[in-house]
């Protein structure tokens, strides 16, 4: 007589979704959410959604929100940094340091930049008003832009020029009339001769 078997065989294991790219995509969802809905509108479960991940995949990649946040806006710095970094690194004397100055402000933040990418200064500044973490990012993108500009400017202008700078891109992102051009290059000019 054979002996029937009464246990079934187990049921087989969902294999694990391979997704090395999870992380760096949730940065860039989270970008996106705060560019479309401010820091005020982003959360785990809708920055999850944009991401296309598991919610659990949120905690399981960042250890709080503000991570995401701190790592969502080091991502912005740096991708700006960048530019100037790439901008002044070529300007071979003074006059092309002042001209890389203008295009930066001019093509970058006024006329040629993406709302996208005012918005999430904004978004960063407001946010690091209250939120020591979002303050160490402003601080190291603040630095960094000044040492961009330190190679053609003493510390005391680098220093001035960047506030003026990250002015211009406060008023160009609430003006209704932002500056020209000519207007930019008159002001940069103005103070540095």
């Amino acid at each position: 007589m054979s002996a029937t078997s009464t246990t079934q065989p187990a049921a087989a294991r969902r294999p694990r979704r391979l997704d090395p790219g999870r992380r760096d995509r949730i940065i860039d969802a989270a970008l996106t959410v705060i560019a479309e809905r401010g820091v005020a509108g982003a959360s785990h479960r809708v920055i999850a959604r944009a991401a296309d991940v598991p919610l659990g995949s949120m905690t399981y990649h960042f250890a709080s929100f503000d991570e995401v946040l701190v790592e969502a806006f080091t991502r912005h710095a740096d991708a700006v940094a960048d530019l100037f970094d790439e901008r002044l690194g070529a300007a071979r004397d003074h006059d092309e340091a002042v001209e890389a100055v203008v295009s930066l402000i001019w093509d970058h933040l006024i006329s040629g930049g993406s709302d996208r990418d005012l918005i999430l200064t904004v978004e960063l500044y407001g946010a690091a008003a209250r939120n020591h973490a979002l303050k160490a990012v402003t601080q190291a993108w603040m630095a960094r832009s000044r040492r961009a500009l330190e190679q053609h400017f003493d510390a005391t202008t680098a220093r001035e020029l960047d506030a003026f700078i990250e002015g211009l891109a406060l008023h160009s992102t609430l003006s209704t009339d932002p500056m020209t051009k000519e207007q930019v290059r008159a002001a940069i000019h103005r103070h540095l001769h």
